[in-house]
C-alpha cells in the first residue's frame, strides 16, 4: 500500500511483479467482452455444445466458435466432441467465481 503522504510503500507490502499484472490483466480481458460473458456465464451453468450456444445466445457459430477458440487458447474451457457435437466446459472454476461475484455485485449496486 503507497503511503499517500510521502508516496512510500510500507515496508510490509509485497508488490506485484509485473509479469504476474500481466497475466491477472489477460485474465480480465476475457471478461472485457460481452460475447465471452455470455459464454462464460452459460458455460457456468453447466456443459453445452457449439448449437445449443448459438441458439441459447442467439448469435452466429462463426462468433461464438472464435470466442471459444479464445477461451481454449487461454485454457479457460475444456472441449470433448461427440459425434458432430463438440461439447464445452468451464476449465477453471475461479472464472465462475469471479463472474458469479461479478454478477452479484452488480445486483447490489
Amino acid at each position: 500500500m503507497t503511503n499517500m503522504i510521502s508516496g512510500a510503500v510500507a515496508p510490509d507490502t509485497e508488490l506485484l511483479s509485473i509479469d504476474d499484472a500481466r497475466r491477472i490483466a489477460r485474465f480480465f480481458q476475457v471478461l472485457a467482452d460481452p460475447t465471452r460473458v455470455r459464454i462464460v456465464k452459460a458455460l457456468a451453468d453447466g456443459e453445452m455444445c457449439v448449437t445449443d450456444l448459438t441458439e441459447g445466445l442467439k448469435m452466429d457459430q462463426s462468433a461464438i466458435s472464435h470466442q471459444l477458440k479464445y477461451l481454449r487458447e487461454m485454457k479457460l474451457v475444456q472441449w470433448t466432441k461427440t459425434g458432430r457435437h463438440v461439447y464445452y466446459r468451464l476449465d477453471d472454476p475461479h472464472l465462475r467465481q469471479i463472474l458469479m461475484s461479478s454478477i452479484e455485485h452488480l445486483e447490489h449496486t
